[in-house]
């Protein structure tokens, strides 16, 4: 009965003090939310991107005190989602959770695009990124990135590397270690990432670029050879593997998710909800259901995440042009 009474007790307790954190989030945010807010998952549900969604709208759920909602709007490469959101009304009760294709690639790929990402999103909070990793057969005699680079440009023919489809970040990789480093590779799209890594393991091709966690199981089984993660800093999940940067090979390619809302949407509201993402993504408890999904947590100021947003975009445009990529 003491241990029963205890508990109501500490209930009550609680609820009262995140009811009361909630009023005062909303004091500072002008009442907002006064119902329920509606984050967009561009993505299939059950999927990563999906996941964290959920995440992020459970957290800014407890933290403002009323509900925030997933739906899901799938389709064009996440453009479907995001171009919803973009449409909406800029009041903070319909925002999306976009990864780099939509918010700073697809603008090159899609001809006609339905919407401008620096021109008709607000920047909100960025979430985390899944880094690229770029992997061999291991019969293929190269070590590391570097080596892999030299070795194509030693043989009569080029190495095939597969990647999850046109397009795609493993795509857009290849393309630049081409034109970045002269490497000769020629990239062969399949359509997902399964049956990509499966030929990369039964030799089909040389080698496959894609997200870190398609891979990551049959590097540690030694089906696949890893040669780098393109990412500023190594992944903790593969501690061991250098990243392309430090091999010397100009390489950064990561997905990365973040949260935003469509263009004129009230400062206070953005910078509200940029605090909570930050302090979600900085928590143990954000750091620990985050990385369980493969994802690095990061965070960032809402100009920071726009940067980004824009330097990407340029990165990208200059390798979309150059390979003549297109998904019209």
């Amino acid at each position: 009965m003491q241990f029963a009474t205890f508990f109501r007790t500490f209930a009550t307790v609680l609820g009262t003090c995140l009811a009361l954190l909630g009023t005062a989030l909303a004091q500072s945010t002008g009442g907002w939310p006064n119902k329920p807010v509606r984050i967009i998952a561009i993505f299939a549900p059950g999927g990563s991107s999906d996941l964290v969604a959920r995440q992020i709208a459970q957290h800014l759920s407890t933290r403002f005190g009323q509900q925030f909602i997933v739906e899901n709007k799938v389709g064009a490469g996440g453009n479907l989602g995001v171009d919803f959101v973009a449409k909406s009304a800029p009041d903070g009760y319909t925002l999306a959770l976009g990864t780099s294709g939509p918010l700073a690639n697809n603008k090159w790929l899609y001809k006609p695009m339905p919407f401008d990402a620096q021109k008709d999103l607000t920047p909100i909070a960025l979430v985390g990124e899944i880094p690229l990793v770029i992997a061999v057969n291991p019969s293929v005699q190269a070590n590391n990135l570097k080596e892999f680079v030299a070795l194509s440009k030693s043989r009569p023919n080029p190495l095939f590397i597969s990647n999850p489809g046109n397009g795609t970040i493993g795509h857009l990789a290849t393309e630049y270690l081409r034109l970045n480093t002269g490497a000769e590779l020629r990239s062969i799209p399949y359509k997902g990432d399964t049956p990509a890594m499966t030929d990369a393991i039964g030799g089909t091709v040389d080698g496959v670029s894609a997200p870190v966690t398609a891979l990551e199981p049959n590097i540690k089984g030694n089906r696949l050879k890893a040669l780098a993660v393109a990412s500023k800093t190594r992944y903790p999940g593969l501690p061991d593997l250098p990243t392309a940067t430090e091999q010397g090979v100009p390489l950064e390619a990561t997905v990365w998710s973040a949260l935003v809302g469509p263009a004129g949407l009230p400062k206070n509201i953005v910078a509200a909800l940029n605090k909570e993402i930050n302090q979600y993504t900085s928590s143990a408890e954000g750091k620990a259901k985050l990385t369980a999904l493969g994802m690095v947590p990061l965070a960032a100021t809402p100009a920071q995440l726009s940067e980004l947003m824009a330097n990407e975009s340029a990165k990208w445009k200059r390798v979309i042009d150059s390979a003549k990529i297109s998904l019209e």
